[in-house]
């Protein structure tokens, strides 16, 4: 039964749309004139940053693998994941927070985000659902962690940083 519970808390599945769900409730936040606005753009910018290069590193490549989850979809998302980086690179670029040109930016980074949330979960993680193992499911979660858990220490969401990855 431990092991049940272990299996479950570590779900790559899971992980990733407990991920998704923080993404959109930091979007939120950026939108609200009430809310630290700031403070949520550098939340969201490191985990966007972790989140996408851990499912690229960890979880990708490992998904592609497997006979029913669709390998185009996986690439596909993680060219989404570029379009996303970018969007984001062009937000962290406006000095003025609130001003018309971050609301804007902001928009265009919920919609390439959002669109990629909604592709994702669609095809990539319910294939994934389908046809991994939960035990493989956890041994994938606990690499994402790690992986994730490695960027956010090295401030991965700083606009330098993010300014790298799309440059790469």
């Amino acid at each position: 039964m431990a092991a049940d519970r272990q299996h479950q808390d570590l779900d790559v599945v899971a992980l990733i749309l407990k991920d998704h769900r923080s993404m959109e409730e930091l979007f939120r936040r950026m939108r609200s004139v009430e809310a630290d606005r700031a403070g949520a753009l550098a939340k969201f910018s490191a985990l966007l940053i972790a989140h996408g290069e851990a499912e690229e590193t960890k979880v990708y490549g490992a998904l592609k693998r497997y006979k029913d989850v669709d390998d185009e979809e996986v690439e596909h998302g993680a060219e989404e994941h570029a379009e996303a980086n970018e969007a984001l690179l062009a937000l962290l670029e406006v000095d003025e927070v609130g001003s018309d040109v971050w609301d804007s930016r902001l928009e265009d980074l919920v919609k390439a985000v959002s669109h990629h949330l909604d592709e994702e979960e669609r095809t990539i993680l319910n294939g994934a659902r389908e046809n991994v193992s939960d035990e493989r499911r956890a041994e994938l979660g606990a690499a994402f962690l790690e992986e994730r858990e490695r960027h956010l220490a090295a401030d991965c969401g700083a606009v330098e940083n993010v300014r790298a990855v799309v440059g790469r």
